[in-house]
């Protein structure tokens, strides 16, 4: 993280509803170097359910070894920051995901062309898909994925996430038990990825809690 912080901005206590991993590692964040196969890499995200990301990078490398597919998936990591919090008077580092229910890939460009990759990704377990179409998955761009990387290093400060929901706006609910309500949104998250929407059920308005890939304008 960059140097110019106060101490009270990092001695301050962490949200309990935020995603954090003890890190006692001294390790930087390391990737892969692509193979030499004159396959074009690209950086994708995948959807996974919330809570789920570093499960899903887990059983994606290592169905990706067992099925002798490794150099098609390239790299796979859940994008994190570190944080300080105090613990019992002791400062602690600590990692939080900063996209929740985001995983990001590298793969072959247009990986929707090699079958055998394209289904052991799909069916992973909480993977609910790519961001694009659902049968042509569209890059981040790689300056994008840069300075996400930086951040994972601790080269850089995390931007503020763009928004492109406001407050007030309909948006239609496409997954999860309220999938097809149409609501207003009452709350923005930015941090958390996530919204809280106004439906009405049984006549009655609730407010339900979805993330951003959860809900389309309308």
């Amino acid at each position: 993280m960059s140097e110019d912080r106060t101490d009270n901005e990092l001695e301050s206590t962490v949200s309990s509803d935020v995603d954090i991993e003890e890190d006692d590692s001294d390790d930087a964040f390391k990737l892969r170097v692509p193979p030499s196969d004159g396959l074009v890499r690209r950086w994708y995200a995948l959807h996974a359910h919330s809570g789920q990301e570093g499960t899903v990078r887990e059983m994606l490398l290592n169905s990706a070894q067992m099925a002798g597919l490794e150099d098609l998936i390239t790299n796979v990591f859940v994008p994190m920051e570190q944080v300080a919090e105090m613990r019992s008077g002791q400062k602690k580092v600590a990692n939080r995901k900063f996209f929740p229910g985001y995983v990001l890939v590298q793969l072959p460009l247009h990986p929707e062309k090699y079958p055998e990759l394209w289904h052991l990704i799909k069916d992973t377990p909480g993977v609910t898909g790519f961001i694009g179409s659902r049968t042509s998955p569209v890059p981040l761009e790689d300056k994008e994925v840069a300075d996400i990387i930086e951040v994972m290093r601790g080269e850089k400060e995390r931007p503020k996430p763009k928004v492109a929901f406001e407050e007030g706006e309909r948006v239609k609910i496409i997954d999860g038990p309220f999938a097809n309500f149409l609501g207003k949104i009452d709350e923005i998250n930015a941090d958390r990825g996530s919204m809280k929407v106004m439906v009405e059920i049984f006549e009655r308005l609730t407010s339900v809690e979805v993330e951003f890939w959860q809900v389309e304008q309308v």
